[in-house]
């Protein structure tokens, strides 16, 4: 099967790496891949495919957080994912926080387009800076989604002058 490659959303303070789930005998190349941008911590959103242990041993954090494919995430993935996000670029400011799903067209960048639009973003705006780098992402049950997600701009703050900025 042809896989996508990785691929690096960057966005004020916050970096991610979207990329698709792998197996066993290609870890050694997806643990590169994680090192390689910096990755220290992983959140997987579909079924585990491979031993999480040589990711953790090599430094990196990896969560799991399953949700149906090509749905939406339950409230309490978006709470974990949200918390994990004011908590990582905090504490590691210049961190990426990688997240896959299967495909790493659906969940993964379902979630990324969460953070985005915490930080001010507008959905279709956020939509299509993913969709820059990663075409195809999204399906209409997750656009939806996005459409009407209520956002708690919980990654932005306002800086000394009032300016609405992304959480550093």
């Amino acid at each position: 099967m042809n896989r996508l490659p990785p691929v690096e959303i960057s966005f004020g303070c916050l970096r991610f790496l979207i990329t698709h789930t792998t197996t066993n005998s290609q870890l050694g190349k997806f643990i590169e891949d994680l090192k390689s941008h910096g990755v220290n911590t992983l959140v997987r959103v579909c079924s585990a495919t491979y031993d999480k242990t040589p990711v953790e041993q090599q430094g990196i954090q990896v969560l799991d957080w399953p949700f149906d494919d090509g749905s939406p995430p339950p409230d309490q993935v978006v709470n974990d994912w949200l918390n994990l996000l004011q908590t990582k670029f905090n504490q590691e400011p210049g961190c990426c926080v990688a997240v896959h799903c299967v495909a790493g067209l659906g969940r993964a960048p379902l979630l990324v387009a969460l953070a985005l639009i915490e930080c001010g973003m507008d959905y279709e705006d956020a939509v299509q800076f993913i969709r820059m780098k990663r075409r195809g992402a999204l399906n209409s049950k997750q656009l939806l989604y996005l459409e009407n997600y209520k956002p708690k701009l919980c990654l932005r703050f306002n800086d000394a002058i009032g300016h609405n900025c992304c959480i550093l």
